[in-house]
């Protein structure tokens, strides 16, 4: 499953879909239906025009980014805090020896931030590597090191290192923990992925406190126009990964919510692991 989502999302993302709407388009010109083909580039040219002008991409992940509200302080109750992975590059770590970080870096500067303000809490970090072919090096490789260098002990942190996806961070990461029904776990992610990440999680039978990071909107209604297509094309094809995401995990049962939404402070947490 893990593989055929990644060949399943590489088919379907928004910038492989246009080019090869593009070279049908072009293809059809040399064909008996070149109407058919001017019209389909037609199509085309005028999404790419929809794009580079209005921000689609960033109106689909507002919502996602404000289903959770940011964490201003953490309540005494919490015991641990969780960072998922995916904001670092362990490849180019590796190739280049020098701490390479990818988009989401909030993830690992939060979670030091509050390892220092809390130095009580259990500390977890859960990422292996999401390439399918390649799973000989591990993000938990670069988070050691950089917790190292920016002077947070690695030797506090438990690291989970095989999980490949969010369902894989969840379900690992509880076994290897075992963390009792009622604790709470602050569980940091980017703010576009909390829903499914909240859900996944709930699932799997933690209880967390989302505390969202990484915010690609203001949250102000403010949007900018104009951005251009290679931007507008990069958001949209980010938003529709998630949202994707979200359905896939529910129709396979990993989520236990549609949208996963905050509990009520009066809720009290039912696990809803099998």
């Amino acid at each position: 499953m893990f593989a055929l989502s990644k060949y399943f999302w590489w088919i379907v993302e928004p910038s492989n879909l246009f080019l090869a709407l593009l070279l049908a388009g072009v293809a059809l010109l040399w064909t008996r239906w070149r109407r058919a083909g001017r019209l389909l580039l037609a199509v085309v040219a005028l999404a790419a025009v929809i794009l580079a002008v209005f921000p689609i991409g960033t109106w689909l992940i507002a919502p996602l980014e404000s289903r959770f509200p940011q964490v201003r302080a953490l309540p005494a109750s919490v015991v641990g805090v969780i960072t998922l992975g995916g904001a670092v590059n362990q490849f180019m770590t590796a190739a280049r020896d020098q701490t390479a970080l990818s988009g989401g870096a909030e993830r690992l500067t939060e979670f030091v931030a509050i390892a220092r303000r809390r130095p009580e809490l259990r500390l977890v970090y859960t990422g292996g590597s999401g390439s399918v072919l390649r799973q000989g090096l591990k993000e938990t490789m670069v988070a050691r090191r950089l917790f190292g260098e920016i002077g947070l002990d690695p030797a506090l942190v438990v690291y989970e290192d095989q999980s490949r996806n969010t369902h894989e961070n969840a379900v690992m990461t509880h076994a290897l923990i075992r963390p009792k029904p009622d604790d709470t776990w602050v569980l940091i992610t980017s703010a576009m992925h909390m829903p499914r990440a909240v859900g996944v999680f709930r699932k799997a039978g933690w209880k967390v406190l989302p505390y969202p990071v990484d915010f690609q909107t203001e949250g102000t209604g403010r949007v900018r126009y104009l951005a251009g297509f290679g931007h507008g094309m990069g958001k949209l094809g980010t938003a529709i990964r998630e949202w994707v995401g979200l359905i896939a995990y529910r129709v396979l049962g990993r989520s236990d919510s549609w949208f996963p939404a905050p509990t009520r402070p009066d809720e009290p947490h039912r696990s809803t692991r099998g």
